[in-house]
This record gives structure tokens, sequence and C-alpha cells, in this order.
């Protein structure tokens, strides 16, 4: 299969795409100016990936180079608030320019900051995870960035590369693509070693592979190709295929596709498998939710777990941990992430979704678990 029909297969037979996007792609690296000219023509990709039914969510780089110029701040020699206050000035632009840009191609933006801690605490990771989801599910293309004006220390290498490959695992993406000042993986450095060769697939990554990498990226970027292998096995151990491809042409996604050269790196379950694994597998259970009959009769049916169904709560949990679903005799069904506290779910156990509001004083979720978030037991 050619390069060409592979990448488009790969490309665009993806349902939700997450595209990270380096800084030194649209700063111009001479005077630290944001390259209009760039990010028009891949908000055209963006757009034509859209009209072909695809939801894209946009990782991007660019605010501390943006806002170092906004300042005068050179952001290599910069302290730690220094970066932050570049960071602050430069997000600002950063959001500015997608927002004018996507608007022309009819498109709705919004801005999303985020930490790789947001990504580790379960309420604050469902709670993006949301967020993100109800922007696709309303048309619009979220424009993620590491927040990193609350940094709790200095900024560190490629951590949206890093941030990317978790953006993918929240929205349970199957295809992402790291834009680069690269075409891929090589097993040398090409720009020492005359011999090295192009790798267009990895399967896994070993120390083989990690042997590859080379050093950090170019002036105004922040990642090297260790920390797009990290993002990569965040990726594929999510399910979804990941390519490490140029950014250095106009229209990237739409050149990936007819053929430019890029290394995939391939998973071995789907993004859906895998999240099951994960919950089955990796998570520790914190309680259990009882349920009636009917409840268990409509989550052998592939049903989410509504309030109605639950007859009793044991244990102390957090919204979005993990718990046990046993029916009436203690056997049990299988395991999921709860859409409550404990707390919560006792007080709303038995009861219509719709009266969900009235009891908590909000309202959240309808389901108790979604089917999306629960492993039966076979």
């Amino acid at each position: 299969m050619s390069d060409r029909s592979t990448n488009a297969e790969r490309l665009l037979e993806s349902r939700r795409l997450v595209v990270k996007i380096g800084s030194a792609l649209f700063i111009d690296q001479d005077t630290g100016a944001l390259d209009s000219g760039w990010l028009e023509a891949l908000c055209r990709d963006v757009a034509w990936l859209r009209e072909s039914g695809k939801e894209i969510v946009l990782v991007s780089s660019g605010a501390v180079a943006l806002g170092a110029r906004e300042l005068d701040i050179d952001a290599r020699r910069a302290r730690l608030e220094d970066n932050q206050a570049a960071a602050a000035a430069g997000q600002i632009l950063l959001a500015h320019a997608y927002h004018e840009v996507l608007r022309k191609v009819g498109l709705p933006t919004a801005q999303v900051l985020l930490t790789l801690d947001d990504s580790e605490s379960r309420r604050r990771y469902l709670n993006a995870c949301r967020t993100l989801l109800s922007l696709l599910a309303r048309g619009a293309v979220p424009v993620v960035n590491e927040n990193d004006t609350v940094a709790t220390q200095e900024l560190r290498y490629g951590d949206n590369d890093r941030l990317a490959a978790r953006v993918a695992q929240m929205v349970s993406a199957d295809c992402m693509v790291l834009l680069s000042d690269v075409d891929g993986l090589y097993t040398r450095d090409p720009q020492l070693h005359d011999d090295a060769e192009h790798v267009p697939e990895v399967a896994g990554i070993d120390e083989r592979i990690r042997g590859m990498a080379g050093g950090p990226g170019s002036a105004h970027g922040s990642g090297g190709m260790h920390t797009k292998l990290d993002a990569a096995r965040i990726a594929i151990g999510a399910g979804c295929r990941m390519a490490i491809a140029s950014g250095r042409v106009r229209r990237p996604l739409k050149s990936l596709c007819d053929g430019d050269r890029a290394t995939w790196f391939l998973p071995t379950a789907t993004p859906a498998t895998a999240r099951k694994q994960w919950i089955a597998g990796t998570l520790k259970p914190k309680g259990s939710v009882r349920v009636d009959a009917g409840a268990e009769r409509a989550l052998a049916a592939g049903r989410s777990l509504l309030p109605a169904g639950v007859t009793g709560v044991d244990g102390s949990f957090e919204r979005g941990d993990a718990v046990r679903v046993v029916n009436g005799t203690g056997a049990e069904l299988g395991r999921g992430l709860i859409g409550y506290s404990s707390d919560e779910a006792r007080a709303i156990a038995g009861r219509q979704s719709e009266s969900i509001a009235s009891v908590l004083g909000y309202r959240g979720r309808d389901e108790m678990i979604h089917r999306d978030d629960l492993v039966l037991i076979n």
C-alpha cells in the first residue's frame, strides 16, 4: 500500500482527531511574530476534515513565544515567573488568532487551558473530558493549551506533546497527528547522519525505538523526539493511532493525506476496547452499587445504569472513581466509573433522573454510570 493510500485511510477513517501544533511551525524564527498565512492554511484543513464528518481538537503551543515578543522577554533566559507572564500575555493573542481564522471558515472555537495534573485528578479529568465532548457535540473546535501561568514547577520540555496524548485519551480519539518540524522518526538524527533511515511504522515502543530519538527541538519549540515517543506511548495505550508529520508545508493535514512522509504508531486495540481494559483491569474499585433486576436486564442489553435502578450504595468514593456493580445477591455484574460521589449516589438512588436537580441542587448527568464507562463481567 502506498504512503498516499495508507495515510488517507488512517486519517479519513478516523471519527475523532487530535492535532498537536508545535510553535515553531507558525512563529517566525527571526521576529517571533505569528505566521497567520500558515495558520489560515491549517484551519482550511480543519474545515475540510470537518466537512467529512470528523471531530477535531487542536492542541497548540505558541503562547509563551507570542507573549515573550509582546512583553520583550527572552523566553530562553527568563525566570519561571517571566515565562508565566509571557504565557499569560501570549494566550490572549493565540486564542484570538485561532478565533479569527476559524471563524473565516465557519467554525466556532473555544479555548481550553489544561495542565498534566488535570489529567491525573479523576474529578478534574472528568470535568475536562465532559467539557471537551460537549464542545465537540456542539460543532466547536476546542483549542487546548498548557495552562503555563499556574504551573507549580518550571515549564517542561514537550508538555504539549504529552498533553495532546492525554487529550486524545480523554475524548477517546482514534487518531492523533503531531505536526512538527520533522517528518517522523529516523533510525538516527538525520541532521547529523547521512545514513539515517526514515521509520514509516512503529508497532511498539521498546528500547531500540527509544534509542533512535534525538534531543530537544528548535529555538521556539520545547519538544524533542523523546517527548513525542512519550506521547505515542500514551496514545497507542489508549487505542489511538498517532502520526508524527511535518508541518513545514501549507495545508499539512491535506499533504499528509496526499502521501507526505510520516511515522505512524499503531495500537493493538480500539479506543473503546482500551478504555474498557483500563476500567476493568487497572483501576481499584472504591465501593459498590447494588441494582435491581430491571437494571440488571438493562445493563445486559447494553444500556447505562440509571439512578432508578440502584437499590443501595456501599463504600466511600468520589465522582469518577471506579466502583463495582452488584445485583441483589451480591454477585458482581461489572465495574464502572461512577458519575456521582457516594453521598450523592445514596441521595438519588431509586429516583428518576428528572428529580436529580431537586435532590442535589444541580443537574448532573442522567446516568449513574454511563455505558461507555461500564465493563460487564461475562
